[in-house]
């Protein structure tokens, strides 16, 4: 089972905004941060933003700061990835991950749980 769904992607024009959502296996995930990560094709996974249990603390790529916001809804236990005004270099897969530890997201080190991803495709 994966405790990780992804959903939300799709094809967009340059401009538009995209919600991407993560579905959150219930209690396994009380405590953890969680965030969201990026691969395009042929390039190294990049970090895009994470967020602590409490949502007190966050954090963004310079990338995407300005651009994307996170949010969680810890009752239901889903994460959320508002992208607002993509560019096509914005393109790639988007994975959502938890850890204990937000510094683990923010790193991609020793991350404990993603899930399969959902593409996001931006055309100019």
């Amino acid at each position: 089972q994966v405790p990780l769904v992804e959903s939300g992607g799709g094809l967009v024009q340059a401009g538009d905004s995209l919600r991407l959502s993560c579905a959150a296996s219930g209690r396994a995930f009380s405590g953890y941060a969680m965030g969201w990560f990026r691969q395009a094709p042929g390039k190294e996974r990049e970090f895009v933003a994470a967020i602590s249990w409490s949502g007190d603390t966050t954090y963004f790529a310079d990338s995407v700061k300005g651009r994307f916001t996170i949010s969680k809804d810890n009752a239901n236990y889903t994460l959320y990835l508002q992208m607002n005004t993509l560019k096509p270099e914005d393109t790639a897969v988007y994975y959502c991950a938890a850890d204990l530890a937000i510094y683990a997201i923010r790193s991609l080190r020793g991350m404990q749980y993603w899930g399969k991803g959902t593409l996001v495709t931006v055309s100019s």
